[in-house]
């Protein structure tokens, strides 16, 4: 294979360089975005530092990450390769902690079996910054893809991350208040990285434990890492049948979180935020902002003016809360897709810290999760409404849309006058009684998103109604 010949497929998302195995993800391929990141390591780092390699449970990831620790030995880095597939947070903790030159993570995260992926994460133990990544991107077109041209294995060594990252989780909890209140916990891993970490944190939390698909499978038993309802059935059965308090699951890489509360709901990401940044204000005493994206529910801003407490808004990709907490003191920063991180931890979102802050928030308030639930959302003024669609269009009526929505916003829609217009990330509708709209195109697909929040579900039909009749009606102009 030339050194050219499959740039065109290797495609930088939010959060790194993702395909197919085998068919664009592929040993050449994996060679080639190696040596593409080592030529950045070259302008911002000594060769003093070592490189870390981390790896998730997928197939070849394991064999994918000892290439590319290969190519960074041949190149004359020290590398330093976890002994064991690894979660996200915690081998960018260990990029900060071991004083490196950065991570590489192989992982496709939440997405189905046949991916995999890969990541750079700084030394600063965050997502990379944009800057960063388009440097990467830049470096691919001219880096080769040849093998490496000997065999430095004497520069590779296996490490455990685990160690330093659990005793520095530990300063986070309060594992004594956890210890006391006892919790019943079914924990399902979905065959990801999460297993030996999050059921360890819980067993030292004392927490009566039962643990599911705690093993590595490739398939991931035929669904996905992903920690939402159709791939919890079996938690939330596990959390009705024995009354547990709780329900916890990650996403592959573990830097998503998953809850279910002692009723069998499977809880959003925007109440587990809204849940924790009560608890990190009322029962730990923190203070400082709280950030979220774009697509994020407006009842965290609620909260925030509740305690004056700033409110940030950023483009979505967690790279851009990371990037904030990296400027100033935040609180909480978290997103509507599952991803948080919370004061005095790394920039990077980890769901096995989310678990166990919610785990701990119950042992603090002694109540059921349900009832923390309701308690936020009053405190808040909520409840507010939300929902997303997936519409799939052709790649003209998807320009179309944006086309209109960018050029001709309208000034209400369903009877709700529209007050301000964002372009911070797609375009954003900010609507009178605290609703908005906010429209983002897939920049790898022909698929627009719509993002609705609403105080009323009559209002949240009538709002995704009229917003699903105009886009429709666009499509006679793209035609």
């Amino acid at each position: 294979m030339s050194a050219s010949s499959n740039s065109s497929k290797i495609k930088f998302g939010t959060d790194g360089w993702r395909g197919i195995i085998a068919d664009d993800f592929t040993f050449p391929n994996v060679r080639k975005v190696t040596r593409a990141i080592a030529s950045y390591l070259e302008t911002a780092y000594s060769k003093d530092r070592p490189v870390l390699i981390a790896y998730d449970t997928r197939f070849l990831a394991d064999q994918f990450a000892r290439t590319a620790a290969q190519v960074l030995a041949d190149l004359g880095w020290t590398v330093k390769i976890t002994d064991r597939d690894c979660p996200t947070p915690v081998i960018a903790y260990n990029a900060r902690h071991l004083n490196s030159a950065g991570a590489l993570m192989f992982t496709a995260s939440h997405n189905p079996a046949p991916y995999c992926g890969i990541k750079y994460i700084p030394d600063y133990a965050g997502p990379a910054t944009p800057e960063i990544t388009d440097t990467i991107v830049a470096n691919i077109e001219s880096a080769s893809d040849e093998l490496p041209s000997n065999n430095p294995s004497g520069a590779i060594s296996t490490f455990d991350p685990k160690p330093d990252y659990l005793q520095f989780i530990y300063t986070l909890l309060d594992v004594e208040k956890i210890r006391s209140a006892q919790l019943k916990v079914k924990y399902d891993a979905l065959y990801s990285t999460s297993r030996g970490y999050l059921d360890e944190v819980l067993q030292h939390s004392g927490a009566q434990l039962e643990s599911f698909h705690t093993w590595r499978d490739v398939l991931f038993g035929g669904g996905m890492p992903e920690p939402k309802g159709e791939q919890l059935v079996e938690l939330v059965e596990a959390v009705l049948r024995d009354r547990a308090d709780l329900g916890l699951a990650t996403d592959g890489d573990s830097d998503r979180f998953g809850i279910v509360d002692e009723q069998g709901n499977v809880l959003t990401p925007n109440t587990v935020l809204l849940v924790l940044a009560r608890h990190l204000i009322k029962n730990k005493g923190k203070s400082g902002a709280i950030v979220r994206t774009v697509a994020t529910t407006h009842l965290l801003d609620n909260l925030a003016a509740k305690y004056g407490l700033p409110i940030y808004e950023t483009a979505v990709g967690f790279k851009y809360i990371g990037e904030k907490m990296r400027e100033t003191s935040v609180l909480i920063g978290g997103e509507e897709s599952g991803g948080l991180s919370v004061i005095g931890h790394i920039p990077e979102k980890d769901g096995v810290l989310a678990d166990m802050l919610v785990a701990e928030a119950i042992a603090y308030e002694g109540k059921p999760l349900s009832q923390l639930v309701k308690e936020a959302i009053a405190e808040a003024d909520g409840p507010l409404y939300n929902t997303r669609l997936d519409l799939h269009l052709t790649e003209a009526h998807k320009t179309a849309v944006i086309d209109s929505f960018t050029k001709n916003p309208p000034t209400e829609v369903a009877g709700i006058k529209v007050k301000e217009v964002g372009r911070k990330d797609g375009i954003k509708l900010y609507l009178e009684e605290g609703s908005w709209i906010l429209l983002r195109p897939s920049g790898t697909e022909p698929l627009v998103r719509v993002y609705l929040e609403t105080n009323s579900p009559e209002k949240l039909t009538q709002v995704a109604q009229e917003m699903e009749s105009s886009i429709a009606k666009l499509e006679a102009v793209a035609v």
